[in-house]
């Protein structure tokens, strides 16, 4: 079993996080929560977390608590190996592929039946899912160290 984990996306947090730093702050507040993430690991991460919050709070109270909150959520990408922290970190594969969804179902605007609908959204899954199966395949070595269990393998991908 993979370790599972809730990741909270980085874009909509530093909305919500920038929300609590009034106008005049927004770019210094942004650089500092941003030294978080451009630590090499989770534990350094955590700490240089603990540190931007520490600074914040004297002034941001609200907003260094609301760090403190969403620390285990908005980190937890960086226990994954870095080349996948990249994928992880945000929604924006999910979004890009809603989005992918919305433009090809809007060309069409009428659909006959439901069963034309299920066959154009499930082209476009299928064609997503040859994209990261892709994606996926040059990446397996490294995922599958981050079992739980030594004698679960993943499923071998379709050629």
């Amino acid at each position: 079993m993979l370790n599972a984990s809730w990741q909270r996306c980085r874009v909509h947090f530093m909305r919500n996080a920038l929300a609590h730093a009034g106008k005049s702050g927004r770019r210094v507040v942004s650089a500092f929560i941003a030294t978080a993430f451009a630590q090499d690991d989770a534990a350094a991460a955590s700490a240089q977390w603990r540190r931007v919050a520490d600074q914040l709070r004297p002034k941001l109270p609200k907003l260094a608590t609301f760090l403190d909150e969403a620390e285990t959520d908005v980190l937890a990408y960086m226990t994954f190996p870095p080349q996948h922290r990249t994928k992880l970190h945000s929604t924006n594969p999910i979004e890009r592929l809603n989005g992918a969804i919305k433009r090809r179902t809007e060309v069409v605007g009428i659909f006959p039946n439901e069963d034309a609908i299920v066959r154009l959204i499930g082209a476009i899954l299928l064609e997503q899912n040859d994209e990261w199966a892709v994606q996926r395949a040059r990446t397996l070595e490294t995922i599958a160290p981050l079992s739980d269990d030594p004698i679960v393998s993943l499923p071998a991908i379709a050629s």
